[in-house]
């Protein structure tokens, strides 16, 4: 390339990059102003509200609908918007569109008073009450539920105590199953030094302050990366709009009730009872061999919160004989939620179900 035809090339480049930081500097100022994006506007109806849950039932968007209803179960540590963040950037929203009955467990942070709830309360009478909910607006007998994380936990102990007949599908997404492959989790919760009954004597519930600071140490320098990668981008609108969708359900991390921790530290983290076959809830063993639904487990190849090795050994103990596990790019929340899951999950889970639903 010659003198004479570089400059004009040089020239346009500079002038573009005088123009976007410009942006930057204004779209900046209007972030630090502005009030965040809505999230889970998609129309929905509250079905049921008992203290600390609240059951969503999505009104339908397309005249034709399958017959088997969804119901997704949230991890007790986050607000379920995540899978409805924005329009077009909503997992539910995606799903009503293909015919999907969507119901969505959401919880609200635990009182005080409600410091006692603990495996028994949301396995044997919350997760029930809400499938019983959906089975008599539905007129269905079986369900399909979908858990996240957590939430996968919880599905999981629901469905072998109580799936024959009742759920028809199971899928659970970045599940932790071994709990003794979890990596620095397992450092922090060393049962040597981590004096899970002096926190709750202490607090009565787990603080939300305390469980964000427990994330935020696996990856010490994720915010200040991603704060320098929102400026970098402050003038791109898209980007922008799903930072700041993504960063409010981040912060918006609830406590956790006090029973439910202390036996999520000392029967899955120090016990591993999942795993070997010896946790009990209400006097029942929970045998993950026991399920017969159809069964998915989606996993995040780049999951630094539940590491593969936590979760990869499910699907071969699930006992049912239809069964699958799907391993995709991502990370533990881009998997479910922004441009990565709607090219990838999305259409899977949509794959997956619809033959499974009719």
């Amino acid at each position: 390339m010659s003198e004479a035809t570089a400059a004009p090339d040089v020239v346009a480049r500079l002038q573009a990059e005088i123009q976007r930081a410009q942006a930057r500097n204004i779209k900046g100022w209007n972030y630090l102003v502005s009030a965040g994006p809505q999230r889970g506007v998609t129309p929905k109806d509250v079905v049921l509200n008992r203290g600390t849950l609240s059951l969503y039932h999505y009104r339908a968007q397309v005249s034709e609908v399958y017959r088997t209803p969804v119901l997704f179960v949230m991890a007790t540590t986050n607000r379920a918007f995540i899978f409805d963040l924005a329009p077009g950037q909503s997992f539910v929203e995606f799903l009503l569109q293909r015919g999907y009955d969507v119901y969505v467990i959401d919880w609200n942070p635990p009182r005080e008073d409600e410091k006692r709830l603990g495996f028994e309360d949301y396995i044997l009478d919350f997760i029930p009450a809400c499938v019983a909910e959906v089975q008599a607006r539905s007129g269905e007998d079986q369900v399909s539920v979908v858990g996240y994380c957590m939430g996968g936990v919880l599905a999981l102990m629901y469905a072998a105590l109580h799936g024959e007949g009742q759920v028809r599908n199971l899928t659970c997404f970045t599940t932790p199953f071994n709990w003794s492959n979890f990596g620095l989790f397992n450092r922090w919760a060393d049962p040597r030094h981590f004096d899970v009954d002096t926190i709750l004597d202490t607090f009565g519930n787990m603080p939300a302050d305390l469980i964000s600071a427990s994330f935020d140490m696996l990856r010490p320098v994720s915010k200040a990366v991603s704060q320098v990668q929102l400026w970098d981008n402050m003038w791109n609108d898209e980007f922008v709009k799903s930072y700041r969708a993504f960063d409010r359900w981040g912060a918006e991390t609830l406590p956790l009730a006090g029973e439910y921790f202390r036996q999520t530290v000392k029967e899955l983290m120090f016990g591993n009872k999942l795993y070997t076959g010896e946790l009990e809830i209400g006097g029942r063993r929970v045998d993950v061999g026991a399920i017969t639904a159809s069964f998915l487990h989606v996993v995040a190849e780049h999951d630094h919160i539940v590491p593969i090795e936590a979760s990869r050994e499910l699907v071969e103990r699930v006992g049912s004989a239809d069964k699958e596990q799907i391993v995709l790019k991502g990370g533990h929340v881009s998997l479910i939620a922004g441009p990565n899951a709607v090219r990838r999950l999305w259409p899977r889970l949509d794959a997956w179900l619809a033959p499974r639903s009719a």
